[in-house]
């Protein structure tokens, strides 16, 4: 959805029209595929990260257009409520020092926008869901205004045709309703992109969805929403049902989510791409001028706009994206797995096991997925945005008997994931050193068996404990929060709690 849209109405045409656009959109991109089209091997990864902004307070506050006046860079831009911002770093070749530079880059990049959030009484903010956020904060009057926001609302609200209805059990139970899908704004994420060849991308999709799970486990940084405590990882749930198309009829029938994990291990690019059309009704129909098969005929690339468009509205956690740069196509799988933050070390050192560990998982012999069960990959998503660090995952047995067996993700991560990851940056080229900085990073994640999300939950339960009613608690819980993230050392470090209160007179 990255391309600007007019606000407009459709038709029955409209949407005809479009679903043979599609089809020929399909066809060219499994031309493109059979007459071997697509970029060679680059080795190039990007990074984009979802940010809120809250004031000293620890509150949102929805003035983004202020805020990117202020920072005037492209490499900020509007995200779907008036509370996001997103920032986006251009590719960058896995290899070498390439994890300290996108540090640096980030570290640079949002300090100066954080200055300049500042000088609107805001502060950037890298955390999954802002616990501060109400009920009231999330209304369409607080959607960014921007044209392609408004459309996409109408048409998500006109195919449900009622209320979307929230209902997350976790630690506590949140049931509510909404008109509009603003509270998928409080979902902020990091999206990691990688560039693969057509030959290479059903196997690092399948590895980066095996993978998933482990990645939350470790990673979960959202476990509060409008006051309650839910998940660790509560943004899963809460952009399922805040995109939800269907009523409660269609749900019983089986009939997909648009916010969606999958069902099967693929073979092809192509097949997601296919999935994407076979189950999911447009929500967007714009036609653009380009006939991709003529296109091809002569020669051509096309831009296949009407598939990249109808993509951009099924939320899959790993994503398949069509791209042309400087003229060449290209896939890439967009992992949308990670909360936001906490710190800049702690997103490089996310990224760094996640290429790392999809690399090698991706070249073994006997891949893990022809050893576990697709839905053993689905349910250990689940179950570990509900139990973050604590969870425990399904995985391929060691030795020759093989099977499955259930194992704490800490153990999974320590035992077999870290050195596969070790040895995937070394395929990469990676510098040894920042190698072991970043993945040393979730080593100890692991082994203190604390992230952001036992972080926050922790330190809310001790400001309970001094006495803060459940709001004070959450707003204090914020702002000690965004103290430490912009002090920049890894969550596992932070001590739990709240600064005790100066005394009088010192």
């Amino acid at each position: 959805m990255g391309e600007k849209v007019a606000a407009e109405t459709f038709d029955l045409s409209d949407r005809h029209q479009y679903r043979i656009k599609l089809q020929r959109c399909l066809t060219g991109l499994g031309r493109l595929l059979e007459e071997q089209r697509f970029d060679r091997p680059k080795n190039l990864m990007g990074l984009e990260i979802e940010l809120n902004l809250a004031g000293p307070d620890g509150m949102p506050r929805m003035m983004n257009a202020e805020v990117l006046e202020r920072i005037a860079s492209r490499d900020f831009q509007t995200e779907l409520g008036m509370f996001n911002l997103e920032v986006n770093i251009a590719p960058h070749r896995l290899g070498g020092r390439v994890l300290d530079r996108l540090a640096e880059e980030l570290r640079t990049g949002l300090g100066y926008a954080h200055r300049k959030a500042i000088e609107v009484d805001a502060g950037i903010v890298m955390i999954g869901i802002l616990p501060t956020l109400s009920r009231q904060d999330l209304v369409s009057a607080n959607l960014s205004d921007a044209e392609r926001y408004t459309l996409l609302n109408d048409q998500i609200v006109a195919a449900r045709g009622e209320s979307f209805s929230l209902d997350i059990e976790g630690v506590e139970r949140l049931t509510c309703t909404f008109a509009s899908i603003a509270p998928e704004a409080a979902c902020t994420s990091v999206q990691l992109h990688l560039q693969v060849t057509p030959g290479k991308f059903a196997a690092v999709w399948n590895a980066a969805q095996a993978v998933a799970a482990a990645q939350v486990a470790v990673g979960a940084n959202a476990p509060f929403l409008f006051g309650r405590e839910l998940w660790r990882e509560s943004r899963p749930p809460l952009f399922l049902q805040s995109t939800d198309t269907r009523p409660p009829e269609l749900q019983a029938q089986g009939v997909r989510p648009r916010s969606w994990f999958g069902e099967r291990w693929i073979t092809s690019a192509y097949e997601l791409f296919e999935e994407n059309l076979r189950y999911f009704p447009a929500l967007i129909p714009l036609c653009e001028d380009e006939d991709p098969l003529a296109v091809l005929d002569a020669g051509g690339v096309p831009e296949l706009s009407e598939l990249a468009l109808h993509n951009g509205t099924v939320y899959r956690w790993n994503r398949p994206v069509y791209g042309i740069a400087d003229g060449v196509p290209h896939l890439r799988v967009e992992n949308r797995v990670l909360p936001a933050g906490p710190t800049v070390t702690d997103v490089i050192a996310n990224a760094a096991f996640y290429y790392g560990v999809v690399r090698a998982l991706a070249e073994e012999t006997r891949p893990v997925w022809s050893r576990l069960p697709f839905e053993a990959a689905a349910r250990n998503f689940d179950t570990a945005c509900r139990h973050g660090i604590e969870a425990r995952l399904e995985w391929p047995r060691r030795g020759r008997y093989g099977g499955t067996t259930q194992v704490a993700a800490v153990d999974l991560v320590q035992d077999e994931l870290l050195p596969l990851a070790a040895s995937g940056l070394d395929a990469w080229g990676v510098e040894p050193a920042d190698r072991d900085l970043y993945l040393g990073v979730i080593e100890e994640r692991c082994r203190r068996r604390v992230n952001g999300a036992s972080w926050q939950t922790a330190t809310y339960h001790r400001a309970l404990e001094r006495g803060l009613e459940r709001d004070a608690a959450l707003a204090a819980t914020t702002r000690r929060y965004c103290e430490l993230m912009h002090a920049g050392e890894p969550v596992h470090t932070w001590p739990v709690g709240l600064p005790e209160p100066a005394l009088p007179g010192r």
